[in-house]
């Protein structure tokens, strides 16, 4: 016989569902397309990142930023290949240590920036 909360109890079952269920939905209402992005990349690159090609260095998807996958908030941002959800680019703003901008883009083989085109 198994005690409340025991893995064999079968309510402790359902509670590990409706947990699963609620992080399931959680990272979807915070997941956005990568130009949620172009704000906070704005900070570090002078030209529009939304359109900038990167190549996943697992995949090698090849597509502008603004169509990876942002998860994240006002520290920090974590974009990922739509294909396989590999993470491409991790970026976080420290404000404790003067307004600093970490960048991780180790998830990118390549990033093409093509120039911006006169008006």
């Amino acid at each position: 016989m198994s005690n409340p909360g025991d893995p064999g109890d079968p309510s402790s079952a359902g509670e590990r569902s409706e947990r699963s269920e609620t992080s399931e939905m959680d990272t979807e209402t915070r997941r956005l397309d990568g130009n949620a992005a172009a704000g906070m990349l704005s900070e570090i690159f002078t030209h529009d990142m939304t359109s900038a090609q990167t190549t996943c260095a697992r995949c090698g998807r090849t597509g502008p930023m603004g169509s990876l996958m942002l998860y994240g908030g006002q520290i920090g941002i974590v974009l990922r290949c739509p294909t396989c959800d590999a993470v491409q680019m991790r970026l976080v703003y420290v404000p404790e240590r003067g307004g600093e901008y970490w960048l991780d883009m180790r998830g990118v083989s390549s990033l093409r920036i093509a120039p911006a085109t006169a008006v």
